[in-house]
């Protein structure tokens, strides 16, 4: 009895031993980290991997990284799986400590922090052995990553949408009232309104890229309540999901004979459209607008820019959540965020940074209503910029035009869906006065991203046979419509070239370069100097003096300039490169170089009421002297610099150079690349307007600003005031729009 009793304690002894062994103390549980992709030009879903450890970034060393580590990662970024992984810093180095190093994780891990490795920050790395990876597919909210409360293991809603029932619902562009239906197992299925709450509904419209509910009446949907396929038993949101699958739910009743909504019928939602989708008479006024989004490839996405104390900056990305992305996207009309994106993924900002340390609780309307810090004095950087990518309202017209004939899914003539003669049919576009801004609303209506040329002649793409006829001429956008059909055009058709080899075409592409002059160094070089017509001798043959030049008395006079420093900035995710090839550049004898944009940056001097008294341009030549900044280096070798191409690098700019403009005048304006011979991710910042207060001896330079000289909602009215006979503003061919229904929240 005494050896039972001994044996009884040791078993307990060793299962008390096992049992202490297995379970995790709580100072071994996996810390919580961040992860962001930094330094990819290209792509959102490639860079350097970078973690957040203990309120530092820091990078992971390529040693023993393999395809499993990249996976994990790129789950933990929201993306459904990773393509492939660098080594040797090839995205460039990073700074700060090096976290992890002979990482090794199995490939099922929800967290870097859950691999095994030597330990945080216990490394023998160099940051030339930082590692990056290159994901696969858009963020996925869905994946295992993203846990589902409710649905059970392997269970999870693969796709939501709502179906509209009423007549005027189907005719709506896009559908924002209707039945909710989720996908599962292929089929779909509605959800039970029991316990339905408008939090629910908050969310559900937010995903499908609206960015409020409105209340309706359900009572005369019940009676179209028969025969429904229930899957979804009760959602309980908080209204500040980014998608269903992010609330509690409960799924139907496994016994056939229970009742899966007793009492119940199927959840009805209504949405209100954005302000691209409503008529103009019922657009809310968006006063004061203070938010933006630049250098975005696409609509509702871009990088985010606040205005405070008069001018616009960006946002430091430190505690940049979802949940501060999607105010921002509602802010500007749009649903919940699809994607908080750090570390300037669409392009680094100029100017002051405004915000950090962004905290929301996602019910906000407006940004500057969450709590933030003042970004002056945290050492925050342009390279960690954030930016959001917003869901969309689903957009019709994306399968109204097409390209045909290109050597690859991004280019090819334009053809496009229009009525004729009662039907719909394909046909082309007349390439008469064919452009950049017209170019891009159709890339971007397409999902293409931007356009990096306009083709008015395309006779080296075949386009289907079917859609030959032109159909559409007189085409021209502000470059900001949501598509083709919204922007002016003619009413018959009027092409006298024809179409074939002189139809419209264009080619995308995913990434542009974005020019932005420094207005600050501008504002504080400016003099006035008098030089003897015999010094300009160049500068007249090369027409960048103004037209009054040709007129004075050469070689005897004097002219008066005013003269500047200039550094212009690329923003943009893109080399800025002429559309030229070398063949075609220009040499001017008397300078000794080549020009590859004869226009890249026109001067004007104007009085108060808009009359030009003085002018002048600059050309695009060869600039040795071209600076970047640390970490971007000059990509191309150029063996005889002065017959180089004008190429502006990411992120580089050209350092100060004296500019010639006559003087007198009340306010001066500099427009870079103001024919829009290159494409760019954003032409309205390509502008900048000064004060000048002249004595008739001296200048001064005040008040300089880079922008838009009209607000688009002016210039909005001021086409619609230009348009002619026969010119639509519909959203959509074979779509009827709908007056906004008056609804009371």
């Amino acid at each position: 009895g005494h050896w039972l009793s001994g044996w009884q304690l040791m078993l307990a002894g060793l299962i008390s031993t096992l049992l202490l062994c297995l379970a995790t103390p709580s100072w071994q549980q996996p810390p919580q980290i961040q992860v962001r992709l930094v330094g990819s030009r290209n792509h959102a879903g490639e860079g350097r991997l970078e973690v957040l450890y203990d309120g530092q970034w820091g990078t992971v060393c390529d040693d023993d990284f393999d395809i499993h580590v990249a996976s994990v990662a790129c789950r933990q970024l929201g993306f459904e799986s990773a393509v492939t992984w660098a080594h040797s810093a090839k995205y460039g180095q990073g700074e700060g400590p090096i976290w992890l190093d002979n990482l090794r994780c199995a490939g099922t891990e929800r967290s870097l922090a859950e691999c095994d490795s030597n330990g945080w920050g216990v490394s023998d790395c160099h940051h030339g052995e930082d590692a990056g990876v290159v994901c696969s597919g858009l963020p996925c909210f869905l994946c295992p990553s993203h846990p589902v409360s409710g649905l059970g293991q392997g269970r999870k809603l693969e796709e939501v949408r709502l179906k509209p029932v009423l007549a005027w619902a189907k005719l709506s562009v896009p559908v924002s009232e209707g039945v909710v239906e989720v996908k599962h197992e292929g089929r779909w299925r509605q959800v039970c309104d029991a316990g339905w709450t408008r939090n629910n509904s908050r969310v559900v419209c937010g995903m499908l890229g609206f960015p409020r509910e409105k209340r309706l009446n359900p009572s005369f949907y019940r009676y179209l309540s028969q025969k429904n396929a229930f899957w979804i038993h009760r959602v309980s949101c908080l209204g500040t999901e980014p998608h269903l699958s992010h609330c509690p739910v409960q799924v139907s009743p496994a016994a056939r004979r229970r009742s899966a909504c007793t009492h119940g019928m199927h959840a009805v939602i209504s949405c209100v459209p954005g302000p691209e989708f409503q008529k103009a008479k019922a657009k809310p006024f968006r006063k004061g607008l203070r938010v933006r989004l630049r250098a975005g490839a696409q609509v509702g996405e871009g990088r985010v820019e606040v205005l405070r104390h008069g001018q616009w900056g960006t946002v430091c990305d430190e505690k940049w959540d979802l949940l501060a992305a999607s105010v921002v996207c509602r802010q500007l009309g749009y649903g919940t965020a699809r994607q908080a994106l750090a570390g300037a993924q669409l392009g680094q900002g100029l100017g002051p940074i405004h915000m950090t340390k962004v905290q929301c609780t996602g019910y906000e309307r407006l940004l500057h209503e969450c709590s933030f810090q003042e970004a002056a004095q945290s050492g925050c950087r342009h390279e960690a910029d954030a930016a959001v990518r917003c869901n969309l309202a689903a957009n019709p017209c994306s399968a109204q035009v097409r390209l045909a004939g290109g050597r690859s899914p991004e280019e090819g003539v334009l053809e496009v869906l229009v009525p004729v003669g009662g039907a719909l049919k394909w046909g082309a576009v007349c390439g008469e006065r064919w452009g950049l801004n017209e170019a891009m609303v159709v890339c971007r209506q397409l999902g293409l991203g931007f356009a990096s040329h306009a083709l008015q002649e395309t006779w080296y793409w075949q386009g289907s046979l079917e859609a030959g006829e032109v159909v559409m001429s007189g085409v021209h956008c502000m470059g900001t419509e949501l598509s083709i059909q919204q922007c002016q055009r003619h009413g018959p058709v009027h092409c006298p070239a024809g179409g074939g080899r002189f139809s419209a075409g264009v080619s995308c592409t995913d990434t542009a370069p974005d020019l932005v002059l420094d207005a600050q160094l501008v504002q504080e070089t400016g003099y006035l100097e008098e030089r003897p017509l015999a010094m300009l001798y160049c500068a007249h043959e090369e027409r960048c003096l103004s037209r009054s030049a040709d007129h004075a008395n050469w070689p005897d006079g004097y002219r008066r300039l005013l003269r500047f420093s200039s550094r212009i900035h690329n923003l943009g995710r893109a080399d800025f490169r002429p559309q030229t090839g070398r063949h075609a550049w220009v040499w001017h004898q008397c300078h000794r170089h080549y020009h590859s944009i004869e226009v890249f940056t026109h001067y004007d001097l104007l009085t108060l009421n808009g009359s030009r008294v003085a002018e002048g341009h600059k050309a695009s030549f060869c600039l040795e002297d071209t600076n970047c900044p640390p970490g971007t280096g000059w990509p191309l070798y150029c063996p005889c610099p002065r017959l180089m191409g004008d190429l502006r690098t990411v992120g580089c700019w050209l350092p100060p150079r004296a500019h010639q403009v006559p003087a007198p005048g009340l306010r001066g304006r500099v427009v870079v690349n103001p024919k829009h011979e290159v494409a760019e991710s954003d032409f309205s910042n390509n502008v900048m307007r000064c004060q000048c207060k002249y004595d008739g001896h001296r200048i001064w330079l005040h008040g300089c600003r880079t922008g838009t000289g009209l607000l688009f909602s002016q210039a909005k009215r001021l086409l619609e005031m230009h348009k002619g006979p026969g010119t639509s503003s519909q959203i959509c061919f074979g779509f009827q729009e709908r007056e906004t229904l008056s609804h009371k929240d």
